[in-house]
């Protein structure tokens, strides 16, 4: 409780980061409205209609604003749906402890049981390549040092990068998954907060000296890009023994007040992520 507290005093103490970034849709959808009325000969027929609609559902306004400011690329619309941060998921059950996700929940266990490592990784790759999802595999060294640092880090947030600077997302540890949520979306909902990720570390194959993770990903929230871009900064913070970053997660942690988020931005620029 004492992490949640934490994170809830940096949130209340940084509200005016989180202000700017959500400012950033109202300058868009600004601009956007200016480049409308220079280009578009119908805009003063409709000028009352989208001043109403500004006022009245301005959700609503800055999501069609939002899809008119990002251009569709490759087919898909690239628009960040602001609606989104408006749907909380559905209370879970109080049931205690939230429970181990299982390997044989999603695949068949005897295709990979008397397998070696190598070839499980094989396997587990194949199995995922035609799905949208993400798929990795780590070495139990590696997975014992997430789950301890996990211990002592169960929240933290990533920066995301996005087309004018960077959304911050929230994460934790829950049994064996990791949970990431829009900040602003959690500042909204809480503990009911729609996840835009969620990552899977399945150790039943770990004798074999392999845990296998997936992570499903919300494509209205974020792109697979971008969910592998935060599965990437998730190792890079968790499991790679880096001084700067690890004093990050300490300070987030343990003080608060001192944890200033530009200097996550500044860590993460500095990384080539692959």
């Amino acid at each position: 409780m004492a992490c949640v507290r934490n994170t809830l005093k940096l949130l209340n103490t940084n509200r005016a980061i989180v202000r700017t970034i959500a400012m950033s849709a109202q300058r868009r959808a600004e601009e956007a409205l200016e480049k409308m009325k220079d280009k578009n000969p119908y805009f003063e027929k409709y000028a009352d209609k989208i001043a109403k609609l500004q006022k009245t559902s301005p959700e609503e306004f800055l999501e069609r604003v939002d899809k008119v400011v990002n251009p569709i690329k490759e087919g898909k619309s690239q628009a960040r749906s602001y609606s989104e941060l408006l749907n909380p998921k559905k209370p879970a059950k109080p049931e205690g402890e939230i429970p181990y996700k299982k390997l044989e929940d999603i695949m068949k266990i005897e295709l990979i049981q008397d397998k070696s490592a190598e070839e499980i990784s094989k396997i587990w790759f194949e199995y995922h390549k035609t799905k949208d999802v993400l798929a990795a595999t780590l070495t139990v060294e590696q997975f014992e040092r997430l789950m301890e640092r996990a211990k002592k880090h169960p929240i933290f947030l990533l920066p995301l990068p996005r087309s004018e600077g960077f959304e911050f997302i929230m994460l934790q540890f829950a049994s064996n998954a990791v949970h990431f949520t829009p900040l602003l979306a959690y500042q909204v909902h809480a503990e009911n907060a729609p996840e835009c990720l969620t990552i899977v570390h399945y150790t039943e194959m770990r004798d074999k000296g392999i845990i296998l993770m997936r992570g499903e990903y919300d494509s209205k929230v974020v792109s697979g890009q971008e969910a592998q871009c935060l599965a990437n900064e998730l190792q890079m913070f968790y499991c790679k023994n880096d001084p700067a970053k690890q004093q990050l997660l300490e300070t987030f942690t343990s003080k608060p007040d001192e944890f200033k988020h530009m200097d996550l931005i500044k860590e993460v620029e500095n990384i080539q992520l692959v």
